[in-house]
């Protein structure tokens, strides 16, 4: 039982359980048994921060299915590992060397030292967060929906937005929201700070504080965060300003605060305050690049991360200007993090690719576009959430494959890699070095 087979069948473990609590007739508005594929559906969208749902989570679950549902988003959120390392935590259990090395798959650690300084930052600045976020909510929320369901809903959203999971109790998401600055506000910021990741919290802190120097890696997550929420609403506000259905009927501030929204939500949230289903085929394809890269390692979000991009364009810099050494901020990038990007992005678009020709072999007889389906494979695999309205009507075979792409994009394709393969054992040969024709 290697760490990364424990995390792979832990997390199949949490997906099961919550399946189990919200098929039973106490989870549904209804009080009747809801339908197994439902229920394992939104079971793996909650432990695997998507959000992708195939019903109205607002209206079709009751209180206490709600309250599963975002437990199952915080275990989720945090990973499984690290939930049950802070449950052990707090019952006084000691540390195993097993348990360190576990914690450092799951949270893309180089070493096991600090991982219980950096687990009781992660419960702090979770609890922290949250908490903040769901005064703010509340007190919008309370005006129109009372103190009781207000507080609810806020604590609902702020849990959901900070683990990057995109659930709403609204059917509508966050449209009806657009332009409150307080609402669109905090969740942004939740986004961002559950996306960046909690070593990058845990640096920030740290600088804050004792003005320590940051880490590269957190150099290169916020820098890199920054660029893409940036330039992402320049695009969006540039290719959605003249839709209608969009931003064309906003004004200008208007326009400019939804297109932000929109940058930062597809990293990897999933709420919405534009029809998703109404923008342009341009605003589409940048919405699902954004989807593909995701948040940053180490965070709540999914993706192929923006380390592993900032990697590769460096990489590909450096063999256009005709370097041997890959330099970030005045650091050499060692070989095995360069390959090890590259079988991130070959593996991850393998995914996509696989799963968007199994959808269009069983939603052949559907009125489903080929970008519908593609956007919907990218959501589910960068665990955002967002869709275009087909998920409710995909078949029975589409959800499975669905379900099992939001399951292979929260533990990386790396990670299921090492759990099914045996453990890596160096080479004892070595040949000679040849070379051929490339590109």
């Amino acid at each position: 039982m290697t760490p990364a087979r424990t995390i792979c069948l832990g997390f199949l473990l949490v997906i099961s359980m919550g399946m189990l609590l919200l098929l039973g007739p106490w989870a549904t508005q209804t009080h009747q048994w809801s339908d197994p594929v439902t229920a394992l559906f939104t079971a793996t969208s909650a432990v695997c921060v998507t959000g992708l749902s195939v019903v109205d989570v607002g209206t079709y679950y009751s209180l206490l299915g709600q309250i599963i549902l975002l437990l199952l988003v915080q275990i989720g959120g945090l990973g499984y590992m690290t939930s049950m390392t802070l449950l052990f935590m707090a019952l006084g259990r000691r540390f195993r060397l097993k348990d360190k090395l576990a914690i450092q798959h799951a949270l893309d650690q180089s070493g096991i030292g600090g991982i219980q300084g950096l687990l009781r930052l992660i419960l702090a600045a979770t609890v922290v967060m949250e908490t903040i976020g769901a005064l703010v909510l509340w007190s919008v929320f309370r005006r129109e929906y009372g103190w009781g369901r207000g507080l609810w809903l806020a604590i609902f959203h702020s849990v959901s937005a900070f683990n990057n999971a995109g659930f709403s109790l609204f059917p509508d998401s966050l449209m009806r929201y657009q332009q409150s600055g307080p609402v669109v506000g905090v969740i942004s910021v939740l986004i961002m700070l559950g996306g960046i990741g909690y070593p990058v919290l845990s640096d920030l802190w740290h600088w804050f504080r004792r003005r320590q120097p940051v880490s590269l890696n957190t150099k290169v997550v916020v820098t890199t965060s920054l660029f893409l929420w940036l330039v992402g609403t320049l695009l969006f506000w540039a290719v959605e300003a003249r839709n209608p259905a969009t931003l064309g009927q906003l004004p200008f501030s208007g326009q400019l605060w939804a297109a932000w929204f929109h940058a930062v939500t597809p990293r990897t949230a999933g709420f919405n305050t534009i029809d998703v289903g109404k923008m342009t085929v341009t605003g589409l394809v940048i919405t699902m690049v954004l989807m593909f890269i995701g948040a940053s390692p180490g965070g709540t979000g999914g993706g192929i991360k923006t380390t592993t991009v900032r990697v590769l364009v460096r990489a590909t810099r450096a063999i256009l200007r005709g370097h041997d050494e890959v330099i970030i901020y005045e650091r050499e990038i060692p070989p095995v993090l360069i390959y090890k990007a590259i079988a991130v992005l070959i593996g991850s678009l393998g995914v996509v690719m696989v799963m968007v020709t199994l959808l269009s072999l069983t939603e052949a007889n559907q009125d489903h576009g080929f970008l519908a389906l593609l956007f919907e494979v990218v959501s589910a695999f960068g665990t955002v959430g967002l869709s275009t309205g087909i998920t409710s009507q995909l078949t029975f075979s589409g959800k499975l494959f669905i379900i099992l792409t939001m399951y292979v994009g929260r533990i990386g394709v790396l990670l299921l890699m090492a759990a099914i393969v045996s453990e890596p054992r160096p080479l004892r040969t070595h040949y000679p070095e040849e070379t051929f024709l490339v590109g």
